[in-house]
């Protein structure tokens, strides 16, 4: 009941999630080849885990979504951006992403770069601008500031270089943990952290659904690390076993693909109990089958 619940939902708030990210890009249209490249990089497909994490999260602190909207739109083009970025030659070389060429693959190397640096600003512009009609200047500058922290040195881009550097080296599980919680589990967090911000939610639920975001952040990574030994092209839409091309640390390269198994699904569980424990609202049931999501997502 709770799995059909939920997948009636995330139906729903993609769909209206992606027209409203359509309308925003329909204001774009020159330089056009940036114009078409940032519009490629978006619109092709992408689970929307970060939008739906905030449009979720202000349902069940009761907050109306569309103060968020503008948000969400920032958050997925700095998540595409890094995407489009990772794709390039100088870091993982991909030539697919989502079953289409990558954006350096159909526009050009040179052409991709700057998609991915205006896909990153332009995320600023709706989050400070977009989003006047909708919070207040204070709210405004802690999302900035907080969005800006999270995607940066102290946060994604800090993750990626110790990724690239730890390539063909033997770490440990402390600098994989970093890794992890940096490159992709900050801006997993930081959807959450925004839809409180919005809400205005006191320091304790605030604290509750942190230590939820960061527990499905790192599970969302685990999950990735399995799935580049156990997935498909047909389903990841992108070669599968690039990880251990490269020779990157991943969760199974150093502790096992049982082992890894075994952790995904105690930290999912200790997710969905943290949500179920502390939240009464039937809309908690969507977090909690979001955890189960991330966990069995086979893309």
């Amino acid at each position: 009941m709770i799995e059909e619940k939920f997948k009636i939902y995330l139906k729903e708030k993609v769909t209206f999630f992606e027209q409203e990210m359509e309308n925003e890009l329909n204001e774009l249209f020159y330089p056009k080849i940036i114009a078409e490249g940032m519009k490629y990089s978006l619109l092709n497909g992408g689970k929307r885990l970060r939008p739906i994490l905030l449009l979720a999260t202000l349902e069940l602190l009761n907050t109306n979504i569309r103060k968020g909207i503008k948000s969400a739109i920032a958050l997925e083009m700095i998540h595409s951006y890094s995407l489009v970025h990772d794709d390039l030659p100088a870091l993982d070389n991909d030539d697919y992403r989502r079953g289409s060429l990558t954006t350096h693959r159909k526009f050009g190397e040179a052409e991709a770069i700057l998609i991915g640096d205006a896909l990153l600003t332009h995320a600023f512009y709706l989050l400070s601008e977009k989003n006047l009609r909708f919070l207040s200047a204070d709210k405004i500058v802690r999302i900035i500031s907080k969005t800006a922290l999270y995607s940066g040195i102290n946060g994604m881009i800090g993750g990626q270089t110790i990724d690239i550097e730890s390539e063909n080296k033997l770490i440990d599980l402390e600098t994989l943990r970093y890794i992890h919680s940096h490159k992709t589990g900050k801006l997993i967090r930081l959807p959450i952290e925004i839809a409180c911000i919005i809400a205005g939610t006191n320091l304790n639920i605030q604290n509750i659904l942190m230590e939820y975001a960061d527990l499905i952040g790192l599970a969302f990574q685990v999950k990735d690390d399995i799935l580049d030994i156990e997935g498909s092209f047909e389903n990841l839409g992108k070669k599968v076993g690039s990880d251990c091309e490269l020779n990157k640390a991943t969760y199974p390269s150093l502790l096992g693909l049982e082992e890894s198994k075994k952790i995904l699904k105690s930290t999912i569980d200790k997710a969905k109990k943290i949500i179920d424990d502390n939240f009464s609202s039937e809309r908690k049931e969507i977090l909690i089958a979001l955890a189960d999501y991330i966990e069995n997502r086979n893309k």
